[in-house]
C-alpha cells in the first residue's frame, strides 16, 4: 500500500548523508517500506508533512547493535490527514524540538539525529516511516511505500 499524501524528505540531503532502504535488519515484515538517512550526530530532522505530534520519546541514553537495545530508541510520531503518521526514531536524549499536541509543518525542525535504540551497524542514523494502524495496539501498524513530493537523487549516496 502507498501513501496517500506526498511527504518531504525529513532530513537536509547533503554529500554527508546516505539514504538505505535495506541496509537495516529491522526493514522486514511491517517495516518493510521503512527507510534510513545515515547522517552525523545532532543533524537537524525535519518534519515531512504538516500534521500534529502523538507520540514522543526522549530521555533514553542507550543504544546498541542488537536488537535488545530496540525500546530504548528516542522517537517522534507525528499524525497528518488521511490517518497516516510519520515516525521518526533514534533521537539523542532530549534531541526533541517539540511535544505531543504540538501543530508543526512540513519543514519545521522537530529534532536532532542520535544512536538511541537498535542501531544495528548503522551507526548514527534517522529511521523513518509512515504508517497506518489497523487496531489499538502501539505496535498495530504497517509501514507504507512513501509517495514522495521529491524523491531522494538516484546517485551514489542512496544504497
Amino acid at each position: 500500500m502507498e501513501t496517500a499524501n506526498k511527504y518531504f524528505i525529513p532530513i537536509k540531503l547533503n554529500n554527508d548523508i546516505v539514504v538505505t532502504y535495506r541496509t537495516s535488519p529491522a526493514h522486514v515484515g511491517r517495516l518493510y517500506h521503512s527507510v534510513d538517512f545515515i547522517a552525523p550526530l545532532e543533524t537537524p530532522i525535519l518534519a515531512a508533512l504538516d500534521g500534529e505530534v502523538v507520540d514522543l520519546k526522549l530521555d533514553s541514553g542507550i543504544g546498541g547493535f542488537g536488537q535488545e537495545f530496540d525500546e530504548h530508541g528516542n522517537y517522534i510520531e507525528i499524525k497528518h490527514s488521511n490517518d497516516e503518521y510519520s515516525i521518526y526514531e533514534h533521537l539523542r536524549k532530549n534531541g526533541g524540538l517539540v511535544k505531543i499536541g504540538d501543530s508543526v509543518k512540513a519543514g519545521q525542525a522537530i529534532g536532532y539525529v542520535g544512536e538511541t535504540g537498535w542501531m544495528a551497524d548503522l551507526g548514527p542514523h534517522l529511521h523513518f516511516n509512515v504508517h497506518k494502524y489497523f487496531s489499538s495496539g502501539s505496535e498495530d501498524y504497517e509501514a507504507l511505500k512513501i509517495n514522495w513530493i521529491s524523491p531522494p537523487p538516484n546517485k551514489e549516496n542512496i544504497i
